[in-house]
């Protein structure tokens, strides 16, 4: 594998992990959130999953997807002054967990910087070479 499919392959996974701190961040931000646009129930949290492919050169790259994490329930909490409490007093809030999700956006922050590690050594080793050659 040569130095530019390095570099292509340590840039693919900062885009992939650059998504996973958006959408950490939103997550974060919407943790408080009743109601989605619409008036429809609370913010679901989304989660990125990864997966790899390769690509027309052979190469095996990282992609992210985004989806709403449709499996963890909202939590009920009782707050029977609200507008938006049912009957029994509860409001559902979002199924948002902000210490994961700041574990998940630190981990996301340290794959980027060893991706750009990455790329940063292979410029060094692609200029030493040059430099040989002169």
């Amino acid at each position: 594998m040569d130095l530019l499919n390095n570099m292509n392959v340590s840039a693919g996974g900062m885009l992939a992990q650059s998504t996973r701190m958006k959408i950490a961040a939103e997550n974060i931000a919407n943790a408080d959130s009743v109601q989605r646009e619409g008036g429809t129930g609370p913010y679901v949290a989304k989660q990125v999953y990864f997966r790899t492919f390769t690509d027309a050169m052979g190469t095996q790259r990282v992609a992210a997807t985004v989806r709403e994490d449709t499996r963890t329930p909202p939590t009920a909490v009782y707050n029977p002054s609200s507008d938006l409490a049912d009957a029994q007093g509860f409001v559902l809030m979002p199924n948002v967990n902000t210490t994961i999700e700041n574990m998940n956006m630190r981990e996301a922050q340290r794959s980027y910087e060893a991706n750009m590690a990455a790329i940063t050594t292979a410029r060094e080793m692609a200029t030493r070479t040059l430099d040989l050659l002169r």
